[in-house]
């Protein structure tokens, strides 16, 4: 009994060959954004979405950080105390407040998409420029009120 032709690099019988593949058109990926894609407020969103909950850690690890540093020394925490009230530590507090509130109103737009409401597109654009507009306006009230 001879080998199957896969095993031997020989061609197979005739009638046992395999079809042509089809080539089929398919959609470009999203991830080429540019010439091809024109990028779509829900896609944003999204992506917004995934970014500011892992932005979020920044500002997580400044605080924890700076508590630390309290609990260590006078010194380490009059240093740590410096770079938290210095520019930088505004900037990293400020738009940790802007990724809170815009994660938690996505996820508010998330749950509202799980009922089954607001999934046709001119609703799904309204809710997130909601999200948008929305975080940014209680990111403004919490840095005036805080």
């Amino acid at each position: 009994m001879c080998a199957p032709s896969f095993f031997t690099g020989m061609p197979a019988a005739k009638g046992t060959e395999m079809a042509e593949p089809k080539r089929v058109e398919r959609p470009l990926s999203p991830f080429m954004i540019g010439p091809y894609y024109r990028p779509q407020l829900t896609s944003i969103t999204s992506i917004l979405t995934r970014i500011t909950g892992n932005g979020l850690i920044v500002g997580t690890v400044l605080a924890v950080w700076w508590l630390l540093a309290a609990a260590t020394s006078a010194e380490y925490f009059a240093f740590a105390d410096a770079v938290v009230t210095s520019w930088f530590g505004d900037l990293v507090f400020t738009l940790s407040a802007w990724a809170l509130w815009y994660h938690y109103l996505a996820g508010v737009r998330h749950w509202i998409f799980d009922s089954g409401r607001g999934l046709d597109i001119p609703t799904a654009e309204k809710l997130g420029w909601g999200v948008i507009i929305g975080s940014v306006v209680l990111t403004l009230l919490t840095i005036v009120i805080v």
